[in-house]
């Protein structure tokens, strides 16, 4: 059984052409064809009928229509407008679970995303987004990622399409080269727990990159010592520790620190009180060691 009727060249393009359109490069348009990945994406997602799915990049909605009648509702957001007539087309079957905002997924908030869903007026349905579901745009796909968990505490998972490389920074471990601060900021709220890739030939046109779908389960982080979950204060506070501690990823992490403003005087006191060496290079500790880092240390001035 299909997944998608439109995850084939033969129907991608018939609709693009009754709507004389055609692919735009500006914006990353690559359009799924492979409705076997898709069947792939929806097993990793597991969607329900209490989920409400924030989607970034629709297109003409290859992804939506597959994941329409297994959600409760499905919130798009389309930067091109030229798209909004193909999606009341495409996702019409199921237009009463299907809300779209267009516009700039970076200025979209989980609040306007829940007032989207609440004006389908499904009943019994909480309209707070429960899981990220998306081929995303490759230029702005890791900022919605963790931008995302950041800002929507009601996201549960997120489920999504990134260049390969991207993917491998998702889930790179401390000591290897792809480990950096986007990497540990990311661990401060989720853990990669799926993963597959996929090909440029499934996609019209190909991209010249290799893909991966990568599934992010939220996990809290905790203080290591106490096992209490970090408040947003605190998740903030270690997400700033984090960038400084990369700021300068060749230099060792006490300098890293003090060319961000930190004095080295605390640093100091802060290195021995939590146990972490200051010749040691940011990409050689493990998350708990910048979560008790930053538990010893104040932010400087301006951070």
């Amino acid at each position: 059984m299909a997944h998608s009727w439109l995850a084939n060249v033969r129907e991608t393009k018939a609709v693009l052409e009754d709507f004389g359109l055609y692919t735009k490069h500006r914006l990353g348009q690559n359009f799924l064809v492979n409705d076997d990945v898709i069947g792939k994406i929806l097993d990793l997602a597991q969607l329900g009928e209490k989920d409400v799915v924030f989607e970034v990049g629709p297109g003409v909605g290859t992804l939506t229509v597959a994941m329409l009648p297994l959600a409760g509702a499905v919130c798009s957001v389309e930067a091109d407008r030229t798209l909004e007539p193909v999606l009341a087309e495409t996702c019409a079957k199921d237009s009463e679970r299907f809300a779209l905002i267009m516009g700039d997924a970076l200025k979209v908030d989980g609040q306007r995303l829940a007032e989207a869903v609440l004006g389908l007026e499904i009943e019994g349905l909480d309209p707070a987004p429960t899981k990220l579901v998306s081929n995303l745009p490759y230029q702005v796909a890791a900022t919605i990622i963790l931008r995302s968990l950041q800002t929507i505490p009601s996201l549960s998972r997120e489920v999504v399409m990134v260049q390969a490389e991207v993917a491998n920074r998702i889930a790179a471990r401390p000591g290897t080269r792809a480990f950096g601060a986007y990497t540990a900021k990311l661990a401060l709220y989720g853990e990669v727990t799926g993963r597959f890739e996929v090909g440029p030939g499934n996609f019209m046109p190909p991209p010249h990159v290799d893909s991966a779908v990568v599934r992010i389960d939220r996990r809290p982080a905790v203080d290591p010592q106490t096992g209490e979950v970090l408040s947003p204060e605190r998740l903030a506070h270690a997400a700033a520790v984090i960038d400084a501690a990369f700021a300068q990823k060749r230099k060792t992490i006490r300098n890293s620190m003090a060319s961000s403003g930190f004095d080295k005087a605390a640093l100091d006191a802060a290195f021995e009180r939590a146990g972490v060496s200051p010749t040691a290079r940011a990409e050689a500790l493990e998350l708990s060691d910048f979560i008790t880092l930053a538990a010893r240390l104040e932010l400087p001035e301006g951070r």
